[in-house]
This record gives C-alpha cells, structure tokens and sequence, in this order.
C-alpha cells in the first residue's frame, strides 16, 4: 500500500479552505482524511474516524481548545470541514473522572460542548480521540488489520509484526470504557505510534498530518506483508464438489428474491434487491469445506454486524438439473436462519432485561457456492453495501485464517452492537417513498418519454434499468438520475438481445418488479400506398418487440412469485388513428389488444397489465419537423397545434410520467387505459 500524500495537494486544500474561513488545521485534517477514505482497504461506507486537536474562537472570540472529530455517519472519501464538529475539550476531559457514563450521557455531553449546535453528533469514539494527547489521530478498520486483530494470539502477533511500535486495547465496546482503556494502553508505553484495537480496528497518531496517515499506509502494509510471508495451507478451504449443470444467476436471483419475500411473513417487508458479487478470493470462501465453520463465527469487526447481522445465510450450490429441489432446500435454508435469528434474539434479549425490539430476522448476506456472495437491501445502494462489507468480512477471514485462527466477538457482543441505539441511528431509517424497494425497466428509456419515466419513477422510489436501442442515449439517462441506475443498449426487435438485457436486469438488481414497455417509432403514408416492408417494419417495433419485452419479463416475474406491473406506451392512435398514419396506428391498436391479452392471462399471477395513451408529446417520434408539418396542415401555429385539447394545455414528457407511476401504483386495476391528452373527444376511451 503506497502513501498517496502530496505537501503541495494538502498546502492547496488547505490554503482553499483558509480563503473560505476554515481553521488550517481542520484544512489540512479534512485532506488526509479524504486520503484514507479514497482507499477501500481502509475505509469503507461511512466507517473510520480521523480528528485534529486545534484551538478556535468561540461564541466571545476566546480561544478555545477544541477536538474536531468526524461526525457520525460522515463518509471520509468526501468529507468537507464541517464534517468534522468542534467540541471543546476541556469538559471532555473531565469525564474521564467519573467512574462510569452511559452511552446516552456520553452522547449529550459531547452535544453539550459542540462549538455549533447545529453540527452532526461527534463519533462514538470522540473520547477515545480526546484521551489520545496527540494533534491529529487516524482509525481505520483496514481489511488486514483487522484480519490481525482477530486472531486470538493478538500480543504475540503484534510483536512479530510492529515490535514494540504497537500498543495492543482488549476488545471492549466503543464507548466510554473503551477510551479510557485505550488511553491507559497508551499511557503504560507513550513511545509506541499506534493502537490494535482487538476485534476492530487500528489507530495511529502524531503531531503532524503527514506523519499519522503514513504510519498508517506503513503499518498496515507490514501487516500485508506478514500475511502474504505467513500464508500456509488450510484444509478448511478445499473445494467442495459443485453440481455439474450449475444454473446462473439471472435465473436464480429472481427466485431467491421471492423466496425472501415468503420468509418475511409480515414481520418485514416483502421486498429486497439483491446485489451478486464474486472474485477468487470470494469463490474461496464460499465454495470451501468448511464454510459452514468459518462463515458461522461472526463479523471481523463490530461495527458490520449493524449491516450485515452476525452471520450470512448459506445456501445449496444451484443447480440447472433439479432447480425445484434447490427452491425447497433454500426455503429450507433461509426459515433455519429467521429460527436461527428469532432465538438469538430472544436468549440475548431476556439477558438485557427483554428491552429491545425485535429487528427483522431476514439475512443481509446470502452466500452461494459456485458464484459467490449476495447482498441484500432495500435499494440497490443498500445491496451494494451488505456486498461490500460482506467483502471485506471475506477478505479479512481468509487473511485471518491464513496465518491463525479467526476469532470473532461473543453472541453477546454481536447482540450488544447490533441492538446498540448508537450505532442503529447511523442508518437513518425513514419512512420510504411509495415504490421504494421496486426494480423499474424502461425500455425506449433514452427518448423524452422514457427518460421522462426514470426520472419520475427514481423521485418514488424505484432502481431503474434504462433501455435503449441507442446505448449512448440510455447513459445519458443513467446518469441523469444517478444513484445505482443501469443502462443498457438494446436492440428490442432482436429476441436474444431483449433475453440478455433482462437477465442483465436480473444480475444486477436481483429481479425486476414494473415493466415500462415505451420503445416505438411512426411511418407516415396512406394504408393504400404503404410498402408492406414498412407496415412490418412498424409491427416489428411497435407490437412484436412490445411481445418480446412482456414475455421476458413475466418469465421473470413469475419466477418471483410475487406478482408485478406491465405497462404499455399505445399512444391515441391506437384509438383514435389519424390519417397518413396506418402502419402506426394499426400496429398501436394491435398493442393495446396484446396489453388486454396480457391482463387476462396473467391476473391469476398477481401481474397487472395497463397502459397509457398519450397524444401530440415532443418526442422522437413527434420531432420539430413533424410538428412544423402538422401544424402547417391544420393551418395554425405550432403553439396552437400542440395546445389543439380541451385543456388547451400543451402535454408534457413529465405528464406522461406521471401517469405511469399513477398506473404502476393502482393496485387493484388491471387492463385499464390512461388517456393523457389534455382533452380529446375523438380518442376518449368510453
């Protein structure tokens, strides 16, 4: 691991944030912050905790000491000054007199002495920090230290590693107890430059910034190095025999999906994404002999249990041989892990006085032999997360049990951090938009309409998979919304192309729950004189690939069991065609049949099957030139012509969006049409 400071990168940044006000030493805390943050072996997803001793004004311009401390929750790859809160120092200290301090009284004294108010809560650790006499101080929970920091010979190991340069902190709770013990570790050997917290994580410190990051980059590299010098065979990882005709993952996503939502039983919600990760190191893991050993001992630090619960759910290798014989065995496997979980809960709740609430029972982490890791969360960003950390868990496993033995917390100190009130704020838990937890696929989602759809259906919640026969276009409109979108290029007329992009869908999100099948384009010409190469050419986009996406999709939906929406883009020429436009309104007439054909056959699976029909829309398919042209024709302005409704109101991309997210949440209406017109006699449906 190299040291990626640069004196002139940190003079910048520093002499930036003096221009705007901000204390030097914050400036200079705030860039190698963001150095260890930068670095997944570091930090990772809000953990880690940096600080800087300084002096600042407060509210009568006295100097005051002041400890600025990441606040809880702040990412350190992007944290800004204010992301460290200043709280005065002294009445910190004072609290190492007392003899005991709960977590709650910890928490308001540290608010109590925040130069602003109005600042994030200070880090859990910020006594620890306080205790440490040091100006700027680094924590990190790097893959490998705390590989080393869960061996159960951890002295012996220091030794070997840091010689007498590392002070070693027995596993305690974050909190107060353990500050004053890590600063009694300290004070017995003030010469060492750092602390191995046991079960958790690293420190180091100095009075100068470049000095703690680097001894950080250099003890966590010994530690690599001593890793990779120590390695030996371990029988534990010998590969087990996987099935010969192992199923892949887009068909057995959907499937665990569904078997998820059985699992929660009202107890939690039916719904998760799923997020499928894999690697050499992984597959080690997960496919070795002693899985089941190793993967049962608990989180390589306290803090992933809060993401990822004590431990994954282990599920059959699948297989494309007997794929109803692995739905029964993982239905088998994830009611053992809720048994599992509902017991754990109930001895270590009775222990604590039977004060806490039940969380939900549902694993965070599904590990699957022969393809890897799968995290769960409410969106796919939360999914991502419980991949990662169960990651890093991995990695830190294999490097434990490549020198040693890995050792985890007790029972009852999972139980303590994952029901700890500190800790479980982090996540912020508010009330979800109403198609939270829903996978989206837009296809034409690159055009105005289309992209008009992801962004409506991202602002209610969803993850959206944008498609688009142009590629280009479907990135635009990724990026556009953000988050953990996926775009894909598309050719819907080409079936084996349409199959891939949903089992693309499938891999990346875990399944899929709403359909927008939006993609279609207009030919003008009389019925008479139209060549039949362009009335197929219209049938092929604007009814057969509207087909071929339905039918991809409800293999999918199927699979799930847990019911989904489909909804069709027919236009009003499906109802009300104009003249010139028979190839278009032919084949759009011929949608709206397949769309009623669809609700008919597949209410019985929960799927609910609308559409809307949306006229004169600025689009691809209305172009400039083609309002130019039919405005010419009717002999009024082009403003005119796009407010020729009842409304007399131009209809927008956005409008149409609207209407189908309102499709996509009417639970209880299938095979209906939503007219979006502004008003149109001709095309009303009734």
């Amino acid at each position: 691991m190299d040291s990626l400071w640069s004196d002139q990168d940190a003079r910048d940044m520093v002499a930036r944030y003096e221009r705007q006000g901000v204390n030097g030493d914050l400036a200079l805390r705030t860039y190698g912050a963001r150095l260890l943050g930068s670095n997944p072996r570091l930090v990772m997803h809000g953990g880690g905790n940096t600080s800087v001793k300084t002096v600042m004004p407060d509210l009568f311009g006295t100097p005051t000491r002041v400890l600025c401390i990441k606040g809880s929750g702040r990412d350190l790859a992007t944290i800004e000054p204010d992301g460290h809160p200043a709280v005065r120092l002294e009445p910190l200290f004072r609290l190492r007199e007392l003899p005991r301090l709960s977590d709650e009284d910890m928490v308001n004294a540290q608010r109590q002495n925040l130069l602003d108010t109005a600042a994030p809560n200070p880090s859990v650790e910020t006594l620890l920090h306080a205790y440490l006499p040091h100006k700027f101080i680094d924590h990190t929970h790097s893959v490998t230290s705390t590989a080393i920091a869960a061996l159960p010979d951890l002295e012996a190991a220091c030794r070997e590693i840091w010689g007498r340069r590392m002070g070693v902190v027995p596993y305690i709770m974050p909190g107060f107890q353990l500050a004053r013990a890590a600063a009694e570790a300290f004070e017995r050997d003030p010469a060492v430059d750092g602390l191995i917290l046991a079960k958790h994580g690293i420190f180091t410190f100095n009075d100068d910034a470049r000095t703690s990051y680097e001894l950080m980059i250099e003890f966590v590299s010994q530690a690599e190095r001593f890793v990779a010098a120590n390695t030996r065979p371990n029988p534990l990882f010998h590969p087990v025999r996987l099935p010969e005709a192992s199923a892949g993952l887009p068909d057995v996503l959907p499937v665990l999906r569904g078997l998820l939502a059985e699992a929660a039983e009202g107890r939690a919600p039916a719904r998760w994404l799923l997020s499928p990760r894999t690697s050499e190191r992984i597959r080690r893991f997960t496919d070795g002999e002693g899985v089941a050993d190793y993967a049962a001992r608990g989180v390589a630090t306290p803090e992933q249990v809060i993401r990822i619960k004590a431990k994954p759910c282990l599920l059959p290798a699948p297989t494309g041989a007997d794929p109803e014989g692995w739905r029964e065995a993982t239905r088998a496997a994830i009611a053992g892990f809720v048994r599992d979980y509902d017991a754990y809960f109930a001895r270590n709740n009775q222990r604590v006085g039977g004060i806490k609430r039940q969380l939900d029972p549902l694993p965070r982490v599904f590990l699957l032999p022969g393809h890897g890791l799968v995290g769960v969360g409410r969106d796919a960003a939360e999914a991502f997360v419980s991949a990662d950390v169960a990651e890093a868990w991995i990695d830190a496993v294999l490097d434990a049990e490549d020198v040693g033995r890995f050792e985890s917390i007790s029972e009852a100190d999972h139980f303590d951090m994952e029901y700890w009130s500190l800790e479980q704020a982090k996540l912020g838990r508010g009330a979800e938009k109403p198609l939270a937890r829903r996978v989206v696929a837009i296809t034409g989602g690159g055009g105005a309409i289309g992209a008009a759809a992801a962004r409506a259906f991202r602002d209610a919640g969803a993850d959206i998979a944008v498609i688009d026969r142009d590629e280009a276009a479907a990135m635009a409109a990724r990026d556009a919304i953000g988050g953990r979108a996926l775009a894909l290029g598309c050719d819907l007329t080409d079936p084996g192309a349409v199959r891939e992009a949903f089992a693309a869908v499938a891999g990346r999100f875990g399944g899929l729950d709403i359909v927008v099948s939006n993609a279609g384009s207009a030919e003008g010409g009389t019925m008479e004189a139209l060549p039949d190469e362009v009335l197929r050419r219209s049938f092929e986009l604007n009814f057969f690939a509207h087909q071929t996406v339905a039918r991809a999709a409800v293999s999918i939906l199927k699979r799930q069991g847990m019911g989904g929406v489909l909804l069709f883009n027919v236009s009003k020429q499906a109802v009300n065609p104009g003249s010139g436009f028979g190839a278009y309104g032919t084949s759009k007439a011929a949608l709206m049949a397949l769309m009623r054909q669809y609700a008919l056959e597949h209410g019985a699976d929960g799927i609910r099957v609308n559409a809307v029909n949306p006229d004169r829309i600025r689009s691809s398919l209305l172009s400039p030139e083609m309002i130019r042209e039919r405005a010419s024709a009717r002999g009024v302005d082009e403003d005119t012509y796009l407010r020729g409704n009842l409304l007399r109101a131009e209809v927008r991309a956005a409008d149409v969006a609207q209407a189908m997210v309102f499709s996509a949440m009417m639970e209880r209406t299938t095979g209906n049409v939503v007219t979006i017109d502004g008003g149109n006699v001709a095309a009303m449906m009734r």
